[in-house]
Parts: structure tokens; sequence; C-alpha cells
């Protein structure tokens, strides 16, 4: 049913049957829908979460980041900051202070309802706590006033692992009695009053059926941006084609739903990407995740250049990475995409790149293209020849000369091309999240063309985000949590009756199956995660860990004669383009081994340590068996 429809009943019945009732419905399962759901539930709501993502792949982007929490030491020199972060755009006052004031609290927000002691990244901070240097994203932007005052919260000695995001999945689960979480239903359209135009509930797509969903006290949108919607990066950010780096549902489902019920827009042009190539991955297939690059100085130290469509260079390689941003004649911008642009090297280089000790990819020969010109080059990547061949014989001028006249590179990070053969490694753009959606205010309520409250409706996370120019690490996870808070809690209060849509005789009986009270499933999705039954035979072995990106891996070894002869992950969840590696690699390793403790899959070392340490628990059992025999 579309949504003319909803309305033209609407208008006609003047009542809509609804199949469920919850006091607040929250759309969207990510850091900011998790945090929103917990606290309308410590509000004495009965929440319904859902989301859009099959079990095992919910979480949003803030299950595939740094898992970094922006934090200020003082309130004054934080909002300083984050002002010249915004300039010269202009955003509410209160806003801001309410972003910033929930930063400045960020350690105590972490102990108090995450229940753990909060980590310094500034003071605490090791190199054994992460594999790349986080100095430079720590104050990303060093020349602004207030800068020294930013630091990264974490809630362990760790990054890149979805610790933050199980303590907040866990928190909803802590909750079961409260919040009914649905996966693989995604919000479709906002029931509202036509009258009032207050938002009285959420019509869902729940196990191909659509059902009518009544909110009594409110819905928080928190659903996510648009990364992988086509259509949307074009038609909003003017970029042909953005790799997402984190959830593959984020759609626009809540652009959609927004513009529906009259909502106001904001930062649509904002979105942020990552990389040590100002936001350049490797490139991949549409519609999957892009290959990230950090920490791999190959790509910008040497006889290497990174070229646009036509085959010129277009920004200094070396730049350090601020979230995709270059300078750009006095500000920090995205710089212009392109449809296929591509790392260029020679041969030094490319044997500088296999000897490396870290990459981020590990079959570099199977993606790079080879030619013995670069006018040969230069046909396999569609390219302009005289283009490319004048911008090498330019850069190696500028090496002799000392000066990168182009684009001001540091003249120590650059060696000249020898004669050949030449290498291109082909890249994509990526998009790490969309800021732009409907515009909030301090309480998170979501605000039509006037500037007014649309009644019942609220927002959290990247759908709507705060951000309005240049962005700093943290900042994103920082909003899911401060504004997931507030809008929970806003929508979890009870409003009185101004609805007049409801025939209370026309929602449907609950499940007699559930132990639900009246109007609610009593369903809970994710407790479908559970292990189902696994077989094991003779010498076989079942082991878990908790440790993976997705959650639980379960493994099942075969162990005879101490000899490990076969490892199978039964059970995981890990991302399909970087865990999916792990899962198809180490198995093999360890049965080689005869153990283990083999190394990571490179690009994949959460799904490895998750893998290992399930083999190493069914390892235990059986050397356990085996002694007690």
């Amino acid at each position: 049913m579309d949504f003319e429809r909803v309305v033209s009943m609407l208008k006609k019945m003047n009542q809509v049957k609804w199949d469920y009732q919850y006091d607040t419905v929250v759309i969207g399962f990510g850091g900011a829908g998790a945090t929103a759901a917990r606290f309308a539930a410590d509000a004495h709501a009965k929440v319904l979460l859902t989301d859009a993502a099959p079990n095992g792949h919910e979480g949003g982007n803030t299950r595939y980041s740094a898992q970094l929490l922006g934090t200020v030491d003082s309130f004054d020199e934080g909002k300083k900051y984050y002002q010249n972060l915004t300039a010269p755009m202009q955003l509410d006052d209160s806003m801001v202070d309410t972003f910033v004031a929930g930063m400045a609290n960020m350690r105590d927000y972490v102990q108090k309802y995450l229940n753990v002691d909060p980590v310094s990244v500034k003071n605490d901070f090791t190199a054994a706590d992460s594999p790349i240097s986080l100095d430079s994203a720590v104050h990303e932007f060093p020349e602004f006033d207030g800068v020294q005052s930013y630091d990264f919260t974490t809630v362990h000695h760790g990054i890149f692992d979805a610790a933050l995001w199980k303590i907040l999945r866990q928190k909803v689960l802590d909750r079961q009695q409260q919040i009914d979480v649905w996966l693989s239903a995604p919000a479709q359209h906002l029931i509202q009053d036509p009258t009032t135009n207050t938002i009285i509930g959420v019509q869902i797509e729940r196990q191909h059926r659509l059902v009518n969903v009544r909110a009594t006290n409110g819905v928080v949108l928190a659903c996510g941006g648009f990364e992988n919607n086509q259509q949307a990066i074009q038609d909003y950010l003017g970029a042909e084609h953005l790799a997402p780096l984190g959830t593959l549902f984020n759609k626009g489902a809540g652009i959609k739903m927004a513009q529906e019920v009259g909502a106001d827009f904001w930062h649509m042009q904002n979105y942020e990407s990552l990389g040590f190539l100002h936001g350049l991955s490797i490139a991949v297939p549409q519609g999957e995740r892009g290959r990230l690059i950090l920490g791999w100085p190959e790509v910008n130290h040497g006889s290497v250049i990174t070229v646009a469509d036509d085959g010129s260079r277009y920004f200094d390689e070396s730049e350090a990475n601020r979230h995709g941003h270059i300078y750009d004649h006095g500000m920090w911008r995205v710089p212009r995409t392109n449809v296929h642009p591509y790392l260029v090297f020679d041969e030094t280089q490319y044997q500088q790149m296999l000897a490396s000790q870290y990459t981020p990819i590990n079959n570099l020969t199977d993606l790079v293209v080879k030619a013995t010109t670069l006018n040969d080059l230069a046909r396999v990547m569609e390219v302009d020849g005289t283009v490319l061949t004048k911008t090498v014989h330019d850069f190696n001028y500028f090496v002799e000369s000392g000066t990168d006249y182009a684009f001001n590179r540091q003249v120590d990070t650059m060696r000249a091309f020898d004669g050949g053969p030449y290498y291109a490694l082909k890249l994509t753009n990526n998009v790490l999240n969309t800021q732009g959606g409907p515009r909030r205010n301090d309480r998170a309520e979501i605000l039509d063309a006037n500037q007014q409250p649309i009644p019942h409706l609220y927002g959290a996370g990247e759908l709507g985000g705060i951000c309005a120019n240049q962005y700093q690490g943290g900042g994103n996870l920082a909003e899911c949590l401060i504004f997931g808070k507030i809008a929970g809690e806003n929508a979890a209060k009870p409003k009185e009756e101004t609805t007049q849509l409801v025939d209370e005789k026309a929602v449907a009986k609950p499940d007699a199956n559930t132990s639900a009270s009246v109007h609610q499933t009593g369903a809970n999705d994710l407790l479908a995660e559970a292990s189902p039954d696994i077989t094991v035979g003779e010498h076989q072995y079942l082991g878990r860990s908790d440790d993976g990106i997705g959650g639980q891996v379960v493994v099942r070894i075969t162990y005879v004669d101490q000899q490990l002869t076969h490892v199978e992950v039964v059970e995981q969840h890990e991302t399909g383009e970087v865990g999916g590696q792990a899962v198809a690699e180490l198995p093999a390793k360890m049965v080689a081994a005869n153990t283990y403790d083999v190394d990571a899959v490179s690009g994949a070392s959460v799904s490895s340590r998750a893998i290992k340490a399930a083999v190493k628990d069914a390892l235990s059992q059986a050397e356990q068996t085996v002694s007690n025999d």
C-alpha cells in the first residue's frame, strides 16, 4: 500500500485499523536507535525497535565504525572548536550547546549508562591499542582554536572492533521485557493525522505483510542516511557513485518518510569519507563495501600518484587524512569525485608494495593492471595517454627541482618514476555516512518547513546529522548517544490524546502463542540468533567466541591423535567482504599449522581474532577430553 492510498484511506474512514500498538516506535537499530529504544524503555515506555537489516547485520554504521566517541575537556573550548568546524555555516546555538555539553559529559555518560570505565585516547592509549596512530585524528584540525580540548573516549583499549556497538546492543537485550525487536522489517511510511499533523504510527513490512503500528507517545527516526541509494547520491551529493564503508542497509528510507509528512531538511550536501587518499578506496563492484586504505605509506610515499578521469593528478597525495577533506583555498572540503580514479606507480614502487610489512589488501597482484608504456597503461585505464604521460613527466620534474608546483606535495615523499613497466590500481570514492535529513531541534523534535515541531516525531543519529561543514572524527557516534537519549526520553513521554484516527476495536489481538501484553507482539528477533542444534560426530568439538564484529562465532573442529584435521565455521555474522576472507582462509591455515595461533587475515583482524578464539575454545575441550581419557 503506497502513501497516497494511506492518506486516502485516512480521509475517507477517519480511522486506521491498527495491527499493533506501542508507546514508542524507534525506526533503525544502529547506535542512535539502540540508544533511543533503551532510554524510552527506561522511561517506562513499551517500545518497538525495527530495522530493515536481517538478523546479524543490524547495527548500522555504528557497528563498522572505529568506536570513537567525541569528547571535550572544556565546554567553552569545545564550543569554540566546534563553531570553527562549522564556520562559515551557521547552526542554531541551542543545538551547538546541546551537542557540546553532551561531549563535555561523555566520560560520565559512558560510566553511568554504559557501565564501563571510559578510556581517553589522548591520555591513555598506547601503540598497542590501535593498528594506526590516532595522534592526528584526535586533533584533526590543529589550526583551529579550542582543538586542544578535544579527545576521543572509548569503552576499552581498542578500535574498529564493534566494542561500543556490542554494549549498546546488549542494553537493548537487557530490556527485552520493554523492547520488542523486529529485523528484516523495513518501515515504509509514517502515519500522520491529517488534521493535527501528529505522527500516530508507522506502516512496516513485517514477514512480507504490511502492518500498521500505532505509537501513542512518539516515533523516532534513527534509520541512518542514504549511502546505498545511488540516485540520492547523485541528486544530493553530485557524485556518480560512492562505495559505502559501513552498513549496506542505509538506503534513504528516512528521507522519504520525512518528506511525506512535511519535514524540513538540512545538511543534504554533507557527507564524510575516509582513507589516506582523501576518501578513496580500492574499487569494488557496485553494492559492496569499499576496501579502505589506512596506514599504507606506499600509496603516498615514493613514485606513486593518484590520477583523475583524464589522467591528471588532482591533489597532494601525502596530505594528512581529514575524513576525506583536503585543503581548498582556505577551507577543508571533500574533493570533487571522479568516476574511475587510479593509483599509478612504477616497478620500483610495486616491488616496495609487495615487500611492505603492512598492506590493507592481500591480493594486490590480482587487482593491478600492468603496461610497458604509459600510453599503453592509459588505454587500459581509459584515460588520455598524452595527459597521463605529461603528468608523470611533470611529477619527475618536480622531484628534480625540489618543489611540487602543482599541489605542493612534500618533496621528501616523492621519487621520480623509472622507465617502466608501469602499474595502475583502480580506486573509487567512498562514503562513511551522509549527514543530510530532517531538521531537528535541541529536544530532538523534527521540524516542518515553518520550523515548527511535527508532533510526536523525533530524530537522532546520522539522519539529519548536526555536522554542517568540516567534520571531526568521533562526532557521529557522540551524536548518536547524545540525541538518541534525548529522542528516546521525549518519545516516551505520555502525550495528550490528539488523534482522530483511533478505533480501539480495530486493534489486532495479541498472538496467543506469546506472553505479550495486549496490542504488542512480544517478539524479539535478536533472540533468533541463538545457535541452532549443531551436530558433532566422533572426535568433533564446538567452540564459541563473542569477539566478532557481528556477534557470536561458532566453529566445529575435528581433532584426532593431537592433530587438528578439520576446522569449519558453522555460525558467523561477519562482514562478507572483509571478515568473510577470514572465514574462508583461516580454517585451512589452522589445519596446516595444527594450531589456532596463525597470522590474522590482513584487513580482517577482528574477525580473525574471533575465529581463532573459537577454535582455541574447541581445542581446549578436545584436549581436556583426551586428558580425561
